[in-house]
Parts: C-alpha cells; structure tokens; sequence
C-alpha cells in the first residue's frame, strides 16, 4: 500500500488548504505573476483539453460552429445593454492607453462576448434565411476577481461559449434547453458528478437574460458549485445592437438569442467531487492517463511483459513509467494524479504469468490474469467510474435538506452544510434579505412544486415555488 502523500492536508481538518495541496502536488498549475491568474500546466490542460473534446463533440451534434471572436469591447459598444454592463461593471479590465498615448474611447477586455457577437449579427442577419445562426468559440475571458483560487475563481479563465441567434422565440428558448441537457448529460455521465438542474432565480440570472438554465453540483464539503448555465435572452440584446431580420411576411422583426458555457472551473468541481487526502482522483473518460504501468524490477522478462500489456491496453491512454525513481516514489505519484488504474509488473508475478492491478478509488490491488486483463481493465474502469458517481450521488442525496422557515434554515447552517429546499416567493428584496441574514445564494428553482400555495420561508408571501439555497463556490 503507498504511503500517504506528507504534503497534502487531511479534506476533513481543513477542505481550503486540501485542494491547495491537491491542485499544487498533482502539478496541474502553477499562480500567474498577476494575481488571479494561474499557468495551467500539461497535465491540467491535458484534463481540459479532455472535456473540451466531449463538448465539441456534442455542439457538432446540434449543428453548432466554432469560431472565434476578438478579446477587445470598444467602450461606445459595450455600454448599449444597461443590465449586461451594471452586471459586469465591477470586473472589467479596461484599456486607456496605448504606448504613450491616451485612447479617446477605452478598451474593455472581454468578460463575455455578447456584446461583440450581437454587433456582429447586426450586420450579418437580414432576413429568416439566414438564420438560426449557432456559433461556439473555445476560449479565454477576463474577470476582476478579488477572492482567487485556481480554478475555481480565476481573474482569466478558459471556457466554452456558445452563442445563437433564432428566427422563432420558441425555437431560441429550445435551443437554450437542449445545451443545458448537453451539459447535465456531460457532467453527469462524463465526469461523473450527480446535479440538480434548474433555472435561476431573477436575482441570479445572468445580466441581460429572461430565462438562466443552469447545472448544480455539490462539493465533499457540502457546498454548491454552478458546473455549466444556458442563458434565453429573448430579443434583449438584438433590440440594444438592432438585430433584425426580415420574416416570411416580409416585415421588420428583432432577432431572438441564447448564450451557454462551461469554464475551467469544472476542473475544481471535479477535484471536490472525487479526489482524497492522497490526490487526485479522475474519472476515466478524462483522465490524461488511464493506466499507467510500474516495473517493479528493470529486468528483460518485466520489460517484454510490460511492452506486450502496454500493446494489448493500446485503445486506453496508456502510460509506461520509465522514470528513475524508488518503486514508492512511482506508486504514490500515480495515486496524487489520480491515474484510475495502475499495473504493477514483477518477477514473482510472472511466475503465475500475472501482474497486479490496483484501482485507485478503492486503492486495493488484485493479481490479475496477464491472458484476462483486457477483459479485466475494461470492467474496471467500468465499475471505477459508476463507484465515483455513486459516492458522490449518496453524498448529494443525503444533504438536501427540506424546510419551511428561515429559523429553521439558520439553525441547520450551524451544523448541517448542504442544499436545503424551501417555499421561496422569488423576490429579489426577499432574497437580498436572506443572503443578509445567511451569507447564502439560491442556487436554482426545482423542478417540483407544492400542490397548494404555501408560505414563502423568509417573507411568508404565499408560493408553490420550491427552491434551492447554498453556500457556494
């Protein structure tokens, strides 16, 4: 069994300092020379690279574009939506000088690409022929964060973001729907993490939005993380940048959009979904190695073994550690990088013409067959992924906490970290107070609700509207 990893803090003594030590130890990045910014480094980019290949896949299956639009939002521009700017006002990096000279107009570095994308459509849109128009680009945003943590809350972060504009209201708001399941089935069946999945809250929404779709997940430490969102703008930001199109009775008609994205801080979410106090721990169908195979001993018969397991494993990514380090060395830096199964091939085991292969969620070692082992490995990192998912589902399901009345909910924040569901009347002066009184956010609107109107748990307003509230990342 490996040795527990020294530098990493226990997630029960303190969670804060854990995935600091997991983040740093696993070398997925280094901080920027900014504050803010992080460098992500080839095994972390390799994690997104990973999932950026599944989303890919699925926006193609909804006949989705990539492109990719500028970094820098003219001041005159940006400033045309009064809610998209109230909302992102406080984060903007802005440009007023070029070299030694003043710009009579700022710059700002994007925060999101609405602005330049709805400009773009106003030119490019002219009549229902040419639409829907369904654009993604994979890239970079620039935030001003004042809490900063890698991945999790990051002053430059990568993501997806995708953007459409429609013909038909209806079919925009469709549009909307189909990416949020997108993203549920991805998160759920990819990376291995349960969500709730709901729409925002007016005080949450996205600035500009009618409507925000959005995936929940919960963290070990029973806190909430927005894993993905799916925004309907209706005709919001085609009426501020005059996106018209002429429709099939030829008259004048402002355009309907949506905007969708996944960030890098999915990342963090998978780290405090799955991982443990000796590393990481990755679902297979992103892991950037699968397997990894140790030699126990550098001998002729372990290299040829090794050389023919490596041939037989060659569909997975697949790893042969040829580093010149101690066998303890090797086993534990497998374990702090969460490599989902590892093959350790020995003398003594090729007596019995086997080797030993150890998964790492439950960190046990089996002799296995070298004649059954790609039955074996396939099995396994079957079995690997459902038991990542079924940990974290029991996790979920066990701190959903249903109340009635605000009382209630701050006697359970004493003890009891969680999603608690409560009769919630949607008023933003409502849910302003409660975040006074809690230091917490809703996180969405479920999917349910109360057969008869009941009283709201903060402002006793009656409802039938249940809803989620949190601490969160």
């Amino acid at each position: 069994m490996a040795k527990n990893i020294e530098k990493i803090t226990s997630r029960d003594i303190d969670f804060a300092k854990w995935y600091t030590d997991v983040v740093q130890n696993s070398e997925l990045v280094e901080y920027g020379p900014v504050k803010g910014t992080m460098i992500i480094k080839p095994y972390g980019f390799a994690i997104w690279e990973n999932i950026v290949k599944f989303l890919d896949i699925e926006f193609k299956k909804q006949k989705v574009q990539n492109v990719y639009f500028p970094m820098l939002i003219p001041e005159e521009l940006f400033n045309k939506e009064k809610e998209h700017i109230d909302g992102f006002a406080p984060e903007l990096y802005t440009i007023t000088k070029i070299g030694e000279n003043n710009l009579q107009q700022k710059l700002f570095l994007r925060p999101t690409s609405e602005v330049l994308i709805a400009n773009y459509w106003s030119k490019a849109v002219k009549s229902y022929r040419d639409l829907p128009l369904l654009f993604n680009q994979f890239t970079n945003v620039l935030r001003c964060e004042k809490t900063t943590r890698p991945f999790l809350r990051s002053s430059e972060f990568l993501w997806n973001e995708g953007h459409t504009v429609h013909s038909d209201e209806t079919e925009a708001e469709n549009f909307a729907i189909k990416i949020w399941n997108v993203y549920k089935r991805i998160v759920e069946d990819v990376l291995m993490i349960p969500t709730i999945a709901g729409i925002k809250t007016r005080k949450e929404r996205f600035a500009g939005a009618e409507t925000t779709y959005t995936i929940e997940t919960m963290m070990y430490d029973g806190q909430a993380l927005q894993s993905a969102t799916s925004h309907y703008f209706g005709s919001n930001f085609t009426k501020a940048y005059n996106v018209k199109f002429q429709n099939k009775n030829q008259k004048e008609e402002f355009a309907y959009t949506t905007s969708w994205g996944m960030s890098t801080r999915i990342i963090g979410a998978i780290i405090m979904s799955h991982s443990d106090d000796f590393g990481l721990v990755l679902p297979s169908k992103i892991a950037p190695i699968q397997i990894r195979v140790i030699k126990i001993k550098d001998e002729e018969e372990v290299n040829k073994i090794a050389k023919l397991i490596e041939n037989k494993l060659a569909n997975y990514r697949i790893d042969m550690d040829e580093s010149d380090k101690s066998f303890g060395f090797k086993i534990s830096d497998a374990e702090i990088k969460g490599i989902p199964l590892r093959i350790e091939i020995g003398p003594k085991e090729l007596e019995s013409n086997s080797v030993v292969i150890s998964r790492r969620d439950l960190r046990t070692k089996v002799l296995i067959s070298i004649n059954n082992i790609e039955q074996y490995v396939y099995e396994q990192l079957n079995e690997y992924d459902k038991n990542l998912f079924t940990i974290a589902r029991k996790r979920l399901d066990s701190r959903i906490y249903k109340l009635n009345t605000i009382s209630e909910y701050k006697e359970n924040l004493k003890t009891k970290i969680g999603f608690a569901l409560v009769p919630f009347c949607g008023d933003v002066e409502c849910e302003n107070s409660v975040k006074e009184q809690t230091s917490t956010n809703s996180r969405c609107i479920s999917g349910e609700e109360n057969k008869k109107e009941i009283k709201c748990f903060n402002c006793n307003k009656l409802t039938k509207q249940l809803v989620y509230f949190s601490r969160a990342y």
